[in-house]
């Protein structure tokens, strides 16, 4: 015998759906706020990791930066002190310059000019004078030219001042001062004066103080001789003294 259903099996069957599907839709929303938070947890992580190490990374530049600023203050201070030492080896290599400098000037003057002025600017010298002929301002300019202590010659005037003086040519020249290259001493030469008048000057001292010693022992001498001369005679007295006893 055949059943016949008659209830809205199919009304109830998509109810069911229904709810299965709000069902599966709550479901995915709930995992997917889950992955989003989880996502949104996770950056956060890597937001506040950066920031530390953005922070960590500005603490290391401010003191870098300290760091560089003493480093320039030391390269300024280093620099002052490269200067100055500069200074001081230009002044002390120039010491000696104006001596030899002046020194040259008498050397290279020959007799028949004269100077009336001169002025140095730096390695740059000017000199004015009055000579016999235009022969003696050449040849001064070949005599400065040839002067280890001065350089190349300029003639800046020479003109004749036609008066009744000796000398009536008058001259200006510009002199470019230098240094020779074998200026210093040889060091393996500099000990070897020293010591030569070591040498010759140690026989000396024993010469003298041999002098001073005879000198001094000479008179003792004649002293213990003429004190020597009554000890036979103090000796001889016991023994006369004996005699006499015994002739007594």
């Amino acid at each position: 015998m055949a059943h016949v259903n008659l209830l809205p099996w199919r009304a109830e069957r998509r109810k069911q759906r229904e709810r299965e599907f709000y069902m599966q839709l709550v479901a995915a929303f709930v995992a997917g706020l889950g992955v989003l938070l989880l996502w949104m947890f996770w950056m956060g992580q890597r937001i506040d990791n950066q920031n530390e190490r953005n922070a960590y990374l500005q603490t290391e530049i401010k003191q870098l930066d300290v760091r560089i600023a003493k480093i320039k203050d030391l390269e300024k201070v280093r620099e002052h002190l490269l200067a100055r030492k500069q200074i001081i080896e230009q002044l002390q290599a120039d010491r000696s310059q104006m001596v030899h400098l002046f020194d040259e000037l008498v050397k290279t003057i020959p007799t028949s000019a004269r100077l009336t002025a001169l002025k140095q600017h730096g390695q740059a010298m000017s000199l004015d004078g009055v000579a016999q002929s235009n022969a003696s301002v050449a040849e001064y300019m070949r005599n400065i030219e040839s002067s280890p202590w001065m350089g190349h010659a300029d003639l800046r005037k020479t003109e004749n001042t036609h008066d009744e003086t000796r000398m009536p040519y008058q001259f200006g020249l510009d002199v470019t001062l230098s240094r020779p290259k074998t200026d210093e001493v040889d060091p393996g030469k500099a000990p070897v004066e020293p010591a030569a008048a070591a040498s010759t000057a140690t026989p000396a001292v024993p010469a003298a103080v041999g002098a001073a010693a005879t000198a001094v022992t000479a008179p003792p001498a004649s002293a213990t001789s003429a004190v020597a001369k009554p000890a036979p005679e103090a000796t001889a007295t016991p023994a006369a003294a004996a005699k006499g006893g015994t002739g007594s």
